[in-house]
């Protein structure tokens, strides 16, 4: 199956008639079919009328007792992992207002209990000074003005003791010249102020540290339930259960690669006094 990247994410309605064809095909009722998958009646029901999305692994099962041939498998297969993938383009996020973008991401931290983040070229709006996020955002076309109060504004949920913050720089994304080196400085003090933070870690992988993986883009994982990858066209969004684990690994890898605690306060510290001679 072949489709553009538009498509990603707007096939779930399709998914869910697909499935509800092949178990009417199959001669089996919502109730047969939930117990030889060992779902709820009610998760099939959901999934079929699309008021949820299935997982890969869902699809899995009911195509198993569906005894669906091998053609279908890929077809429906396909079909769930567009479902569970979503692009978002530039263009689209720049028509929709950047500060549209800014209130779909709080809505986001409002619902996860922990955030993980890895930066690999920036440093990323929750963390960052009004002037760096400013300079951040001076390139848009757009009016940013509401995009510039909404990043500052989400900043409070970093001081909700309820929620877990990791967030994982390199040392190019701390160091990037997106301000004036005076306020590169400043920006680097932030950071290892909030290290002191209970609820949130901050950790630093300083130029030539060997790492488990080479990072190619910056993401975020919420709880084990969503991630955003970031590229300079758009962003990825992946909501399937084995994308997410494979991410929660490439992160726990940068982890035991960063430093954390009085390491990264020092190192930030250095790079500051860097900035500042």
């Amino acid at each position: 199956m072949t489709f553009e990247p538009e498509q990603l994410g707007q096939s779930g309605q399709e998914l869910a008639s697909m499935l509800r064809d092949l178990r009417k095909r199959a001669g089996l009722s919502g109730v047969r079919l939930a117990a030889r998958c060992n779902m709820s009646q009610s998760k099939v029901s959901r999934i079929e009328n699309g008021k949820v999305r299935p997982s890969l692994v869902d699809v899995e099962q009911i195509l198993r007792a569906l005894d669906a041939p091998p053609s279908t498998v890929a077809e429906v297969s396909a079909l769930a992992r567009m479902a569970n993938t979503e692009w978002r383009n530039l263009r689209e996020l720049r028509r929709k207002g950047i500060g549209t973008r800014q209130a779909e991401l709080k809505a986001l931290e409002a619902s996860s209990t922990h955030m993980r983040y890895f930066l690999l070229s920036m440093v990323t709006g929750l963390l960052a000074t009004p002037e760096y996020v400013r300079a951040s955002l001076a390139h848009s076309p757009a009016d940013t003005s509401k995009a510039i109060a909404g990043k500052l504004e989400r900043q409070a949920v970093l001081y909700d003791t309820s929620k877990q913050f990791t967030f994982i720089l390199t040392e190019q994304a701390v160091r990037w010249p997106v301000v004036s080196p005076l306020a590169l400085a400043e920006q680097m003090d932030r950071l290892a102020s909030l290290t002191y933070l209970p609820n949130v870690r901050i950790g630093v992988i300083p130029m030539g540290t060997p790492t488990p993986t080479n990072p190619l883009n910056t993401f975020t994982i919420y709880d084990a339930s969503l991630v955003t990858i970031e590229t300079s066209a758009g962003s990825l969004v992946l909501r399937d259960g084995r994308d997410i684990q494979s991410y929660l690994k490439e992160f726990s890898g940068y982890e035991e690669s960063a430093l954390f605690g009085e390491a990264a306060r020092a190192k930030l510290a250095e790079w500051s006094a860097a900035c500042r001679s």
